[in-house]
């Protein structure tokens, strides 16, 4: 009897350690990127209880580690750019200042004060992978601001009516090697009396100063390849010289019949200095920096682990994990030998079923009132043999 109350003890122990699991999966439901465990069960050792014919009895449960379910959670919109899901295989990779990696699927990113990407729970950095496979810091040192550009070429685009004499392109902004916007006027005139076809371009400052000329043709009324440019060379007030390629698009036109002329700037290839304004990835794991300017820059692409066994992952804390000792992370880069793609402005949820939580909660708590009625019941037959060896 004293053996039968071991066993339940055992009982109660090992429904105990169950219940503290699934009390630590419900206390996790919302915590981003947390995946639940189950705890093993196993029976004790049997022992021969001797006699003529062996007799196997249970000396009752044992636990063993905890399994980890690493099932994809959903993904839950965040609006947040640095918030950032694996749709698929992989861990984001974290190094600590002690230069320990650890593991997670919680991607809730955040820049530090060095402009570092680093996990907003322990402040550990995130892991971008270079082209050698090396592991190397992301963020935006050194990205904070977009240098300017001179504009070195304008490409304007529309229709020239034949019957117009001249047209007027009273503002055209080109910027100099500082950032600084420059305003230009831009004047065609026909020449299709004397020459058919032929244009003058005059470009000019915002006060009528010339500041160079050309001719573009036409040919069946589409601009003429060799002759579709102008090339002026200009020396603002300050700063360095600029040197423009005035030209054509492939889809201007030069009509008649009534048509009237629509021609404008379609695109120019300079901008000013600009700021940072957003960061964010693209599926690939890719930085992409975006500033005031217009411009958009990308950098280093996310680095990303995998491994062969959920038990070769030990948990740690701040939904991270580390590797067990002996055990080899496979790396890697998103969208890449098997792993998933990045979904920005996204979480992903904890795993973790609650009705399946429950019904084990039912069936641990009904296991520890069995065991604990065992208990009770052995005891009581223990006392009933020792009251009975009292009255001899």
């Amino acid at each position: 009897m004293l053996e039968s109350i071991y066993v339940g003890l055992t009982g109660l122990a090992g429904y105990s350690k169950g219940l503290n699991v699934i009390s630590n999966n419900v206390a996790n439901l919302n915590s981003p990127g947390f995946k639940g465990a189950q705890l093993q069960f196993a029976d004790l050792y049997y022992r021969d209880a001797g006699g003529d014919v062996p007799q196997e009895l249970g000396m009752g449960l044992q636990t063993g580690g905890t399994f980890l379910n690493f099932a994809q959670g959903e993904g839950r919109d965040t609006g947040n750019d640095l918030d950032l899901m694996i749709d698929g295989a992989g861990l984001f990779v974290l190094r600590g200042d002690d230069g320990q990696l650890q593991y997670t699927r919680a991607g809730q990113f955040g820049l530090d004060d060095e402009g570092r990407l680093v996990d907003k729970s322990s402040g550990a950095r995130v892991a971008a992978s270079d082209a050698g496979g090396n592991l190397t810091d992301i963020g935006i040192a050194g990205l904070r601001f977009s240098a300017p550009l001179a504009t070195r070429s304008v490409e304007l685009a529309g229709n020239l009516s034949v019957a117009d004499t001249q047209h007027v392109l009273p503002d055209v902004t080109v910027y100099d090697a500082a950032g600084g916007a420059r305003s230009l006027k831009l004047t065609l005139d026909n020449n299709s009396a004397t020459t058919p076809g032929t244009w003058t371009l005059t470009v000019a400052l915002q006060d009528g100063t010339q500041v160079g000329s050309g001719q573009v043709r036409f040919a069946n009324g589409r601009p003429q390849p060799g002759f579709d440019n102008v090339l002026v060379a200009w020396q603002p007030p300050t700063g360095t010289p600029l040197s423009l390629r005035i030209a054509l698009s492939y889809d201007t036109t030069n009509t008649d019949g009534g048509t009237e002329s629509t021609l404008a700037l379609r695109t120019q290839d300079g901008y000013a200095a600009g700021s940072l304004v957003r960061t964010s990835f693209d599926a690939d794991g890719t930085f992409i920096t975006e500033y005031s300017n217009g411009q958009t820059t990308r950098h280093g692409r996310l680095a990303l682990a995998w491994f062969d066994s959920p038990d070769q992952l030990e948990p740690v804390g701040n939904n991270a994990f580390v590797f067990r000792s002996g055990a080899q992370p496979r790396f890697g880069q998103p969208r890449g030998e098997g792993f998933g793609a990045i979904k920005g402005r996204t979480v992903e949820l904890s795993n973790v079923d609650l009705a399946k939580q429950f019904s084990e909660l039912i069936i641990t708590q009904r296991g520890y009132q069995a065991s604990s009625q065992v208990i009770t019941t052995a005891n009581e037959m223990l006392q009933q043999l020792m009251d009975m060896r009292g009255k001899r």
